[in-house]
């Protein structure tokens, strides 16, 4: 169950992007954009299934009461008495609302459809933010944060999406550029103020929380954000000034390995989720990390603190980590296939994480 809760949270953190992403790609005119074939059996999917997928985590407590109650009494108690379970069937209600609206209206043909789908997937956005971790801690800013963070990232991720793997070609794509560098820009940049202030709600101390599940995945979180950026300035610099060079040139496979980076962000994303925060629940042995357990055989106990401090065998895999990071650069430079450079990223990641990790005394 816990694994299928993890693909859940990654298959509607997409689908929320991609719905944002059309109706806002929508509202650019064809001339600052390249040609988009905007699915709408895709968008009727992609409400259904936020839907669906929102509904696993209410699933998992009904089969945890159900042994206990009964299925249909756990069922009406999660869903009238539980947050979580209020908060489905609101969500539940909007989807329903934004699927009519979406199968009636034409939202390609007049702006203001767009606009009014734009605001209801907002809604299902805010009362996704309202049963998360950091709401539950702290109602208001807890709640703004969380639900600012998604946002920003489904409007940066939704665009990216539609725009690498549903556009028909890559015309105009100079004239697109010139608006979305500046807007993944503001988006990163809220993501990262709104992302620290979460933090601040549910990790006490970062680098003590590696000890705990929630923590590994929260590092693994931040490393992907290395490669992410990496590929955001081949996107905006390299990628501008070949098109400059050549009209022939199709950057879309570049975006598409941007686009897979971010996947492995919302599948941390999701694990952070289904985890219990440092705030909640203690490093103790019981809730230490498997894997840092594997990588200190099983050493790591409830009152370890964690320092850094580097030795040679992290400066190596630092020094690995640089040299992966400049071959990425250098295998658009070289003109090497995008998946070239997606393998260097994983790489990076890697050398990233051993070489925090083998710092720790």
């Amino acid at each position: 169950m816990f694994v299928l809760i993890i693909i859940s949270q990654i298959l509607m953190y997409l689908c929320f992007s991609f719905i944002l992403g059309s109706f806002l790609l929508s509202l650019v005119p064809k001339t600052h954009r390249p040609n988009i074939n905007f699915p709408q059996k895709g968008l009727i999917a992609g409400i259904a299934g936020i839907a669906i997928f929102s509904f696993f985590p209410v699933l998992e407590i009904i089969l945890y009461l159900a042994p206990r109650i009964g299925v249909l009494e756990a069922l009406q108690s999660i869903l009238l008495t539980f947050e979580v379970g209020k908060a489905w069937v609101f969500t539940l209600i909007i989807s329903i609302i934004l699927l009519i609206f979406v199968c009636l209206f034409d939202y390609q043909q007049k702006a203001i459809n767009s606009y009014i789908g734009i605001l209801f997937t907002l809604i299902l956005i805010l009362s996704i933010g309202w049963t998360s971790h950091a709401s539950s801690i702290d109602h208001v800013w807890g709640f703004i944060s969380d639900t600012l963070h998604l946002t920003a990232v489904s409007v940066w991720v939704g665009i990216l999406i539609v725009i690498s793997w549903f556009s028909t070609n890559h015309v105009n794509w100079l004239n697109f550029l010139k608006w979305f560098s500046p807007v993944a820009f503001a988006c990163f940049v809220s993501t990262l103020i709104t992302g620290l202030i979460l933090m601040t709600f549910v990790v006490p101390d970062y680098a003590n929380s590696w000890l705990a599940p929630y923590g590994q995945a929260l590092l693994i979180k931040h490393l992907l954000i290395i490669p992410l950026l990496l590929y955001a300035v081949i996107n905006s610099i390299f990628i501008k000034k070949r098109l400059h060079d050549s009209t022939d040139f199709n950057p879309r496979p570049w975006a598409k390995m941007e686009s897979i980076i971010i996947l492995l962000i919302f599948s941390a994303t999701a694990l952070l989720g289904q985890e219990s925060p440092p705030k909640e629940a203690g490093s103790s042995p019981d809730n230490t990390s498997k894997l840092f357990d594997f990588i200190y055989n099983g050493q790591a106990q409830q009152e370890m603190t964690v320092q850094l401090a580097l030795n040679p065998t992290s400066a190596s895999f630092i020094a690995l980590a640089i040299l992966f990071s400049m071959l990425m650069i250098a295998s658009f430079i070289k003109k090497a296939p995008a998946i070239m450079s997606f393998l260097m990223s994983v790489l990076l990641v890697v050398c990233a994480y051993f070489s925090l990790m083998l710092s720790i005394v």
